[in-house]
């Protein structure tokens, strides 16, 4: 397949899912998809023989981050991200406009772009669409996303009809700055909690015709409802052969429900955030293994799961390493967390070309609660 293909090989016959492929330049990606979060060239705690090990074909990196420390020249010097960190799979990087937009008062966003300060130094920057290209052309990942304007939830109607307008205006720019070869770019759909605004913006993207397309600016602090109405005004206006992005959305069942209409990526700090807080994340929820519930507990992090965490250590072993500060711990459970994931999404992928994914949506739910039930009913005892 030529790099940049997205091919649908079967869609779900009671709900919008699909099961693809793309097919980028460091190989195929199979989807749905989570893509592991790597801020700073690195899954946080994670080697790359270890991702390999889990299933991982697809990281994320980012941008801003990447631009701030090393910086782009160097990593292109050392030959590009994917060499820069030992990783042979595929790379997508973000644009860093949601990185520099959450900045608050650091920032100054014109037409032109944003100009903020360095949270690492202070040193004072400027990113626009050229600038973001330019930063992931260095850097060369598989996927570059452009410069988009991320709202805030809430905002009013006119602050977000204005940062539709940049979006577009800047993606137009970003679809005529040169990129690295074999890269590809995907559009990002704003419009904040507003329907039109979304409609019109998918619209003008689409017409641009990019390889593909991202539902921006949820996840941004609204409630669910919110979250997947935002997917629902978003996905319908987008073309069925192209993959479509769920930016920053990693609650699992949001990511279910997500699949459900239509979506074929997502990307989320949570599953390795959560494992550092000692979270751990569980097909029917999550739990804090330091508590004191789990002192004397010899299941495993997981019951029935498959990863080497569960298969050689127990909640007690592991909420002993938290207590101590040992970064095995921290490790076990990140591990275990990413395995949880990328499992879910072969599952998923499994049961669209079974015809079975509604089977498998009624079970996931019947069996899930963001917070696992033993815990909840402990902490009311």
């Amino acid at each position: 397949m030529a790099v940049g293909r997205f091919e649908i090989i079967e869609t779900d016959v009671s709900s919008q899912a699909r099961r693809g492929r793309l097919q980028t330049a460091h190989g195929m990606v199979e989807t749905p998809v989570f893509m592991p979060v790597g801020t700073q060239a690195t899954v946080k705690a994670m080697s790359p023989l270890e991702m390999e090990e889990l299933g991982c074909e697809i990281l994320l990196g980012n941008t801003y981050h990447l631009n701030d420390r090393p910086g782009p020249d160097l990593i292109e010097r050392r030959g590009g991200l994917h060499r820069f960190m030992g990783w042979d799979g595929s790379i997508l990087t973000d644009s860093g406009g949601y990185q520099v937009f959450s900045l608050g008062a650091r920032n100054t966003i014109t037409d032109e772009g944003v100009s903020f300060k360095s949270h690492s130094d202070g040193r004072q920057h400027f990113i626009g669409p050229r600038e973001s290209m330019e930063i992931q052309r260095k850097l060369g990942s598989d996927i570059a996303m452009v410069f988009d304007e991320c709202p805030p939830y809430p905002c009013k109607k006119d602050y977000a009809c204005q940062a539709v307008r940049r979006t577009l205006d800047w993606a137009a720019i970003c679809r005529e700055t040169p990129r690295a070869e074999g890269q590809i770019a995907f559009g990002i759909v704003q419009g904040g909690a507003f329907a039109d605004l979304r409609e019109s913006c998918a619209k003008a993207l689409v017409e641009m015709d990019f390889e593909g397309y991202a539902i921006g600016g949820v996840s941004v602090g609204e409630p669910e409802d919110l979250i997947l109405r935002g997917v629902d005004d978003t996905a319908i206006h987008l073309p069925e052969q192209k993959p479509r992005y769920l930016m920053g959305v990693g609650e699992m069942a949001q990511m279910v429900e997500s699949v459900a209409r239509g979506v074929d990526m997502f990307d989320c700090v949570m599953p390795t955030r959560q494992a550092r807080n000692g979270t751990v994340s569980t097909r029917q929820g999550r739990y804090p293994v330091k508590a004191a519930l789990y002192r004397d507990d010899e299941r495993p992090l997981e019951e029935g799961c498959s990863c080497y965490a569960c298969r050689k250590f127990t909640r007690s072993y592991v909420r002993h390493l938290l207590n101590v500060g040992e970064i095995l711990g921290l490790r076990l459970i990140t591990l275990h967390n990413l395995h949880c994931y990328l499992k879910m999404m072969r599952e998923m992928r499994s049961a669209i070309e079974e015809g079975s994914f509604d089977q498998f949506r009624n079970e996931f739910h019947a069996a899930y609660q963001p917070v696992l039930k033993e815990h909840v009913q402990s902490t009311k005892e």
